[in-house]
């Protein structure tokens, strides 16, 4: 057992951690296990894998996933902000590196291989941590044109974003940075101005881009090739309260991305609608404990980083359950540590091992537990 009175890195990482944030991310953890062994084998067998493959290889990316979310929360504030500075430089690169090399998939270019790897850049490119840090400075000094930095910053990524193209992904950026924008307290204009941005960006897409148009026009009319959303609502009526129970659903056989964006549905139809639930209220408690400690936060940019980490994890969540009950347009958006992808694990791990990091009980309030109890036991000896 870990001792209050015990002074190593360890132990006071342990009694430092919101445990309950760990539990959280722990839980999603383990249900993206769970539920890759009851939606993947389907896939894997359909295009001639081993039953377990994509199974196995979920767990190979929980190992490497857990190890940097634990390691990155034993940093404090400004070792976070050099790891976000050292990630969007290396990820700019990549991204603009996809553009030249990447491989190219119904039109876009989002993943670049090396050394037998495949990486999607953009899933690492999320730098609230950057933006949360320019709002602070500029909030301690009024000097500092950290607010104009921000939107450069946001002008930057949005630009790498559609040259894939990634809607999806831009979207959530924009979102994200508009919570982050009402956060730091920007002059109305601005926020005003960003959501002008996000609507002409809709329409631009849906202008300019063909495969956006028909997802927002299936959406909107119920025509055309729909065939991926309705097997997915299927799959949730199938299951109904309780679900069909585990390896008895027969929908995933026929969705083509039953293990990646449409795991939710999986889940639905062989564990039920209350699992389902179960689920919602895991990321609705990530998100709601995150701005509730948010709020209580003194430091600056503590504050801005954990609000804008917390609003995209549930964003972005929201999207990927919103498209299986048609309730959003289908997107290629994984549901965070439970749809397949090594990609978005490892870059959800980092987020989420920044979230414990700057949540940790300050070290100062540490030492003065410590120096209280070194003192009581000292009188007590004294005696």
């Amino acid at each position: 057992m870990l001792s209050r009175l015990d002074r190593s890195p360890v132990s006071n990482w342990w009694w430092t951690i919101d445990r309950w944030f760990l539990s959280a991310f722990v839980m999603l953890m383990v249900l993206g296990i769970v539920l890759s062994f009851a939606a993947s084998p389907a896939v894997a067998e359909r295009i001639g894998l081993d039953s377990f493959h994509f199974a196995t290889r979920q767990i190979i990316f929980m190992i490497p996933a857990s190890i940097v979310m634990i390691g990155v929360s034993f940093l404090d504030a400004r070792q976070i902000r050099r790891l976000a500075v050292i990630l969007l430089a290396i990820m700019v690169v990549l991204m603009v590196a996809v553009l030249y090399v990447g491989v190219e998939v119904k039109g876009a270019r989002r993943w670049i291989s090396f050394a037998g790897l495949s990486v999607q850049p953009s899933e690492f490119l999320k730098p609230v941590v950057i933006t949360a840090w320019l709002f602070a400075e500029h909030a301690r000094q009024p000097d500092i044109p950290g607010n104009l930095f921000a939107m450069i910053l946001l002008g930057l990524v949005v630009a790498l974003l559609v040259a894939q193209p990634d809607f999806g992904q831009t979207m959530l950026t924009l979102a994200t940075w508009g919570v982050m924008f009402f956060v730091a307290g920007m002059a109305w204009f601005w926020i005003i101005a960003l959501g002008a941005v996000g609507i002409t960006g809709v329409f631009a897409a849906y202008t300019l881009l063909p495969h956006v148009a028909g997802r927002i026009d299936r959406f909107l009319t119920g025509e055309g090739d729909t065939y991926q959303v309705d097997m997915a609502m299927q799959a949730l009526l199938n299951g109904g309260w309780l679900g069909k129970g585990p390896g008895e659903g027969t929908v995933k056989r026929v969705i083509p991305d039953s293990h990646a964006d449409f795991v939710f549905s999986v889940a639905g139809e062989e564990f039920g609608i209350v699992f389902c639930f179960l689920i919602m209220g895991i990321f609705a408690f990530i998100l709601l404990r995150g701005l509730s400690t948010a709020l209580k936060e003194h430091d600056d940019f503590a504050r801005y980083a954990v609000t804008g980490l917390v609003t995209l994890l549930g964003l972005q969540s929201f999207i990927n359950m919103g498209v299986n009950v048609q309730l959003l347009p289908a997107k290629g958006m994984t549901l965070p540590f439970i749809s397949y992808g090594g990609s978005s694990t490892i870059a959800i791990a980092i987020s989420m091992g920044m979230i414990l990091a700057l949540t940790r009980k300050r070290p100062e309030k540490r030492s003065q537990i410590h120096y209280s109890m070194e003192r009581a036991r000292s009188l007590a000896a004294a005696e």
